[in-house]
């Protein structure tokens, strides 16, 4: 797992490897600005923009310095430069000054910015935003608050070197949205920054990649993080093997209860996924006149009779599944809230709540107390401020809250969304990186809830289910859409992909 760190522990690691590797703060800089400028040499081949020439925004700091290693990076691959150098503070870096004299040396045009009237008006070239990185507190003004406005109003696309400047590396409720750079792309160095996963944050921030730099990897592990990216080898590392005697019955049986009249497809979606996640067996508990739409659809999956005509009225016995699923299509209408409490009553394992269970929790809040230890609830976050009782005007303030809430419950909070954030009991936060806009359709969260269902009743502990269910699951979902497109991919799209998806990991 990849930690995201705040700007303290990112200065600390820069310290770290200075002293340890050992290497001189300027050919660090050297290294770290020589990949991105790879990058940024990638990402011109690929969008082929018409201008072919680059404008180097660099400010007094050492993100500035990177600006300027990239434009000598790039003069020296044949590309047209300018840097601008911004003097918005009355001191400059020793990194800086070394590498505009080395930009200069090496025939780089570089010009003096020190008041906004001297700002240029770029209409041909790509932008290269180098003012700040990661160690802004208060918003911008002045000369660099008007560099940010004549880069955000050239019309042309901007590459923002660690952070878009302007943009705070965690809470940005006390910002000021004019004065933060748009970036097209933003190549953050070593390790993600909080900011750049919140949904608030996205016009700003852009595309953004990961630029490793060989900061002290062991260093970077020690640091007290309680946020962490998952890796695809983390997702790999997970998955429980396959006896070669097992049975049906060594792989769990998962019961999902839901659906209800007009709502069984979210039955089907679940008990399908459900049935692609490694599980042994599959039972659905869905009102009567639902049980030939699944059994039709779902053939591989059981069916309990008698729990309710049009929707669920009761709940089966629960001795036999190792891994209950409840929400899929359910409905709130009256008695399934009773259902809701028999089943928080009886239940002796984890569960998964999601879509009308979440409903009904949060119309009875004091149901939550009942929520047996290592359950998952799988919100999307509207369904999330119901159930805290709290709307949050920001993703920063609704994470605070989730984490808070996960604590609180004991419970694993799989908080939905690009960068699907799960909250475990302890404080942690792992950020799931798979997925695309194309999941945004009424289905895409029925799916998981039977994928993690079918991991939960398997044995995987609470937190390795959900992340390697999220994983699979939006792993899946771009799988789905290299072949259908976003546009055209559906829900059961994605869970035909899960085989793939599975293959694409082992």
């Amino acid at each position: 797992m990849i930690p995201v760190l705040s700007p303290q522990d990112i200065r600390a690691a820069d310290a770290w490897t200075i002293a340890h590797e050992p290497i001189a703060s300027i050919d660090l800089m050297e290294r770290a600005a020589g990949r991105c400028a790879e990058r940024i040499l990638c990402w011109m081949r690929k969008q082929r923009h018409p201008a072919g020439s680059v404008a180097v925004f660099a400010g007094m700091g050492n993100n500035g310095g990177d600006g300027l290693v990239i434009a000598r990076r790039l003069h020296e691959a044949g590309i047209r430069v300018s840097v601008y150098l911004i003097a918005h503070s009355s001191t400059e870096t020793p990194e800086r000054a070394i590498n505009a004299g080395n930009a200069r040396r090496a025939g780089v045009p570089t010009f003096e910015v020190m008041k906004p009237a001297e700002l240029p008006s770029i209409t041909d070239s790509i932008l290269i935003d180098a003012l700040y990185g990661t160690g802004l507190r208060e918003p911008l003004t002045g000369l660099a608050a008007e560099a940010v406005r004549a880069m955000n109003t050239s019309g042309q696309p901007i590459i923002s070197i660690d952070m878009p400047s302007g943009l705070f590396t965690e809470d940005n409720s006390a910002n000021r949205p004019e004065s933060i750079v748009h970036a097209a792309l933003t190549l953050t160095l070593e390790v993600p920054k909080l900011a750049l996963m919140l949904p608030e944050n996205e016009a700003f921030v852009g595309e953004w990649e990961i630029v490793p730099i060989g900061l002290d990897q062991a260093f970077l592990q020690r640091c007290a993080s309680k946020c962490t990216l998952v890796e695809r080898t983390d997702a790999v590392s997970m998955i429980k093997p396959r006896p070669r005697f097992g049975h049906k019955g060594t792989f769990g049986h998962v019961l999902i209860i839901g659906g209800s009249t007009g709502r069984m497809g979210a039955m089907v979606l679940a008990a399908k996924a459900a049935l692609r996640s490694g599980v042994g067996l599959v039972t659905a508990a869905v009102p009567d006149r639902g049980a030939n739409i699944l059994q039709v659809c779902a053939p591989e999956a059981m069916c309990v009779p008698g729990c309710g005509a049009e929707s669920i009225g009761t709940i089966p016995d629960l001795e036999d599944y190792s891994g209950i699923a409840i929400g899929p299509g359910l409905s709130t209408v009256s008695g399934t809230a009773r259902v809701l409490e028999r089943l928080l009553e009886e239940a002796r394992v984890p569960l998964v709540f999601d879509a009308d269970a979440l409903n009904l929790l949060a119309a009875s809040p004091h149901l939550l107390s009942r929520i047996p230890a290592g359950s998952v609830l799988t919100p999307h976050p509207k369904e999330f401020d119901r159930l805290s009782g709290h709307p949050s005007s920001t993703g920063y303030e609704r994470l605070q809250r989730a984490k808070d809430f996960a604590a609180k419950l004991r419970a694993h909070l799989v908080l939905k969304g690009a960068y699907t954030a799960i909250c475990t009991p302890d404080g942690h936060v792992h950020f799931n990186p798979t997925g695309n806009p194309g999941m945004a359709k009424g289905g895409s969260g029925d799916a998981l809830t039977g994928m993690l269902a079918g991991m939960l009743a398997q044995g995987y502990a609470p937190t390795a289910a959900c992340m390697l269910g999220t994983y699979l699951h939006g792993l899946a979902g771009d799988l789905a859409a290299t072949l259908q497109s976003q546009q055209g991919m559906t829900a059961m799209s994605l869970v035909e992909a899960l085989p793939e998806a599975w293959n694409a990991l082992h």
